[in-house]
């Protein structure tokens, strides 16, 4: 990407888009195009036929996206599912009619089947179920994958897909029901530790309500008091996790150095041309909430609400592709929970 191009980052405000912002802008790049969605709906065909031929940009990071946690994923399932379809197919469109020169398209490792070989190769896609309660989601972003293929063959465009693990960093969603694992663990373990602390003023302000009664009932809904927390499922599943910064790096590394005739190969067949991004590692749940209590310093008990999904029992990524593309992470877990948390604590 030449330093004069003008580059357009979908979703510039979210966790992953906010971070390859940065990113850019660290590496030099100034002739960024930016928009809300109150100034662009992008689930808005004509909308976004029009920005496109206004401001035809050069490059484009597709980080656009209705997302969510468990709880979200199973309860707006037409929500996950329409939004991101409509987000993807306008922006890919656009981007073909109007010559963007390489576009870069972020999926989820959700596309995965529930049941996938572990770690999970680029190639286990569409080889059994998807895991039930982010089904919607899943199907929306494998179409996205498949949409880029498809314009790459018929015609001849360069757009890449990468598949990012589970995200988290600075600019993460921390609601309590939409929220993704680890930001709601550290909200939830915070409020916890409020609550052990008897800080009533800084509740009533975190929780946005009237006084310390109206707090506490609304914390209670969520099963957090001062003596224990209650969690979804058995805490047994294991997640990968990579901090937001390496990801907008990977991307615009990737944006850099690799094409679709990079992945693509000499394939009779063109598929499973997207690729991982992650650490390799992984953690049982039960481990991530007993780091993230022990961060913040909560000191009641976890509950895990067995009655409630799990959700796929393993997700780690098999990132040797990636690795051998010459892109390795570099913020380990344990470094990243404590530069979430601080995070949280100026936000708060």
């Amino acid at each position: 990407m030449e330093k004069s191009a003008k580059i357009y980052i979908a979703g510039h405000r979210g966790l992953v888009g906010s971070a390859i912002l940065q990113e850019l802008k660290d590496q030099g790049y100034e002739n960024l195009i930016l928009r809300t969605h109150k100034q662009l709906d992008l689930t808005d065909q004509q909308q976004t036929a029009q920005f496109f031929k206004d401001h035809r940009p050069d490059y484009v990071f597709l980080a656009a996206a209705t997302v969510g946690g468990i709880v979200a994923n199973n309860i707006y399932r037409a929500d996950f599912i329409y939004k991101n379809l409509m987000i993807q197919n306008n922006v890919i469109h656009h981007s073909y009619l109007n010559g963007v020169k390489k576009l870069l398209f972020l999926g989820s490792t959700c596309i995965y089947p529930k049941m996938a070989p572990q770690p999970m190769p680029e190639d286990s896609l569409l080889t059994g179920p998807l895991e039930y309660t982010n089904e919607p989601y899943a199907i929306a972003k494998i179409a996205g994958i498949k949409m880029c293929e498809s314009y790459n063959l018929q015609y001849g465009t360069n757009f890449i897909s990468v598949m990012p693990t589970n995200l988290y960093g600075p600019n993460d969603n921390f609601d309590l029901e939409k929220s993704h694992v680890l930001p709601a663990l550290i909200r939830k373990m915070h409020l916890g530790k409020l609550l052990m602390d008897g800080n009533e003023q800084a509740l009533v302000k975190e929780m946005d309500v009237e006084n310390f009664a109206f707090a506490k009932a609304e914390l209670s809904k969520h099963g957090i008091t001062k003596e224990s927390i209650e969690l979804w499922g058995t805490g047994s599943p294991r997640r990968e996790f990579l901090w937001s910064h390496d990801m907008a790096k990977a991307c615009v590394y990737l944006m850099h150095n690799i094409d679709f005739k990079d992945v693509a190969g000499e394939q009779k067949e063109v598929r499973n041309t997207h690729l991982n991004i992650g650490t390799g590692e992984d953690i049982e749940i039960k481990e991530l909430a007993a780091l993230i209590k022990k961060t913040v310093g909560y000191t009641g008990k976890l509950n895990w609400d067995s009655s409630k999904p799990d959700g796929t029992p393993r997700k780690l990524t098999d990132v040797s592709k990636l690795h051998a593309l010459g892109w390795k992470h570099e913020v380990s877990l344990e470094k990243g929970v404590d530069m979430m948390y601080e995070a949280y604590l100026d936000k708060a």
